[in-house]
């Protein structure tokens, strides 16, 4: 009987029941995802030189777990408030305590395994979708990579069904314990805000300086090394959920005594934002720490996507050098319209490789000379023969030899003299065109077909350089794309299932003031100013600890991590505007029925 009565509950509120458990699945698919790469070390090892990789992520799924913790938390209580009315009018008509404890347990864990499940095989859909759009577009190296990992599925299933096996239990003595009155009038009081001075002041300072220690940590990460990161990761975390503790309960019961508040709809939004400020306060804090985090990987790895054609363009002005070229392969030369494109005659010895002088008179050989190591800042620079034979970045010429001859020595010579060399003749063709990136399918395939090996060690230029350098950083520019994607769907997630929570609750609300003659375009503007605040607030926040970690980059990147970071920026904010549009929409359609 009671497990009839409950399922009638949860035909009653299936809406609520849908978001939170699409909230879950969503959930646990990020988990996945970050666990596919924190667990797979082979994929770690391969992909990266960089030794500490490893416990970073191992930070990572320390900070992720503490996210997931208190989004469980949250989802526990949203289910507990749920039911607490339904299993309160149980105990009115007698049934016994064990029997709602058992329905309780059940029920909680029935969620949980449930969501968990769909959600590791949603992840494992997301991570094989993101990996190859990532692998294709970018034009990524990966190794030891997969979609499904067992040990990462493992780690997902065994951590959620743990915390909801607990969840369940404190489910359980928190409503058997209950009086059945008290139940049925949980979901009655509001959460009003009170101004605690004191306190409050405490609060936001010990909040800034812990803030302020994590931000020294990142900037000294070079002296710290590990203990940086994990000073960064507590501090920032604390700091960051007591000063919204402290500014954003404070903020709702000012702003409520301004003019501003007696103005239209101001003063019902304000009241909807302190009806649950302190759930507010800790979901807010989640929400700004998966921003700088999502925010903070995509612009490391587009830093790092950015850096390897600089790379490649500092090292050499041409994209590849071809000897005896082939009718053919001119062609796909020219098919890709080259800036600059030129043929030389050698003859070559074990020790030397001779030139005619005219021809690099006719057609000035273009050198690279860097200017600044640490921006990679670099001038092109025409040289003659006579030039170029003293040049220091002649080797760069020997360079497109092939790629084996960069240690012999290159002799400019007069025709006259340059006919006495009893050796055969061949050529030498030279190009560049306007993007390694934009003809890497064209230079790959020309690659191949002339040297027969995809080995760039075997021959120079721009493109081999391009090939090395991608090797090398691609693992690190895929870490932070992947998990900059998989974050921003976990703070969406998190941000969709705290206000779309409540909306049931807030329909007849809405649906009063709409009685009392409130036009449609007043209350859409109440719920679109609400909704902002929640998005604005973690934002900010967000931001500055993006600007401030960007800090403890410096070490892996060549170039400034804040090189270019206007781009990331507005990319993420475009996708940040759309999940706005997204919630006031689905909102919309819940309480303004």
């Amino acid at each position: 009987m009671l497990t009839k009565l409950a399922m009638t509950g949860f035909k009653h509120r299936w809406r609520d029941y849908l978001v939170l458990f699409s909230g879950l699945i969503m959930s646990s698919a990020i988990f996945y995802m970050f666990e596919a790469l924190a667990t797979n070390q082979s994929f770690l090892k391969q992909n990266t030189s960089i030794s500490m990789v490893g416990f970073i992520f191992q930070f990572g799924s320390v900070l992720l777990t503490i996210i997931t913790l208190v989004y469980i938390g949250y989802a526990n209580s949203f289910l507990l408030s749920m039911r607490k009315r339904d299993y309160g009018l149980f105990m009115l008509v007698g049934a016994r305590k064990s029997k709602i404890g058992q329905l309780i347990w059940l029920e909680t864990l029935l969620v949980g395994v449930a969501a968990t499940i769909i959600g590791i095989l949603v992840g494992t859909l997301l991570t094989a979708g993101v990996s190859h759009l990532l692998v294709n577009s970018l034009g990524l190296t990966i190794r030891h990579f997969s979609a499904w990992y067992t040990p990462a599925a493992m780690t997902t299933l065994l951590g959620y069904v743990g915390l909801f096996i607990i969840a369940g239990l404190f489910n359980l003595l928190a409503l058997t314990k209950t009086p059945a009155l008290k139940l049925l009038h949980s979901n009655d009081q509001p959460n009003r805000p009170q101004l605690k001075p004191a306190r409050q002041l405490l609060e936001i300072v010990i909040g800034l300086i812990a803030i302020g220690i994590g931000y020294w940590s990142m900037a000294h990460l070079a002296t710290l090394q590990l203990m940086g990161i994990g000073v960064a990761l507590v501090t920032i975390v604390l700091g960051t959920y007591l000063l919204f503790n402290a500014i954003f309960v404070w903020l709702m019961v000012a702003l409520k005594r301004l003019p501003f508040a007696q103005r239209g709809l101001n003063g019902f939004t304000l009241s909807q934002l302190s009806f649950r400020i302190r759930n507010y306060t800790k979901m807010l804090s989640i929400v700004a720490m998966l921003f700088a985090l999502s925010l903070g990987a995509i612009t490391v790895g587009m830093g790092f996507h950015q850096q390897i054609p600089l790379m490649a363009n500092a090292n050499n002005a041409y994209d590849m050098g071809l000897v005896n070229a082939t009718t053919a392969e001119r062609q796909q030369i020219a098919a890709m319209k080259p800036k600059t494109n030129a043929t030389y005659h050698f003859k070559a010895t074990k020790k030397a490789v001779y030139y005619q002088a005219a021809e690099f008179n006719r057609a000035p050989f273009t050198t690279i000379e860097v200017q600044d190591k640490h921006q990679l800042t670099y001038k092109a620079v025409q040289n003659k023969a006579a030039k170029l034979q003293q040049s220091t970045s002649n080797y760069q010429l020997m360079q497109l030899k092939d790629g084996v001859m960069i240690t012999a020595t290159p002799v400019f010579l007069s025709k006259t003299a340059y006919d006495k060399v009893n050796q055969p003749e061949q050529r030498l063709t030279v190009f560049a065109t306007n993007s390694v990136i934009t003809h890497r399918a064209a230079l790959k395939k020309l690659a191949k077909s002339h040297f027969h090996t995809a080995n760039p060690e075997r021959f120079g230029g721009r493109y081999a350089m391009y090939q090395m350098v991608n090797s090398m950083y691609s693992g690190l520019e895929f870490m932070g794309m992947f998990l900059g994607i998989a974050f921003l769907a976990m703070l969406a997630s998190c941000l969709m299932f705290k206000i779309l929570s409540g909306a049931d609750a807030d329909q007849h609300r809405y649906q009063m003031l709409d009685k009392v003659g409130t036009t449609k375009r007043q209350l859409k503007g109440a719920i679109n100013k609400e909704i902002a605040v929640l998005f604005i607030l973690p934002g900010i926040v967000g931001i500055v600890h993006v600007l401030f970690g960007l800090q403890m980059f410096k070490l892996i990147m060549i170039t400034s991590p804040y090189t270019g970071i206007w781009l990331p920026f507005v990319i993420f904010a475009g996708l940040y505007l759309l999940y706005y549009l997204i919630t006031i929409t689905i909102y919309r359609r819940i309480v303004l029925q």
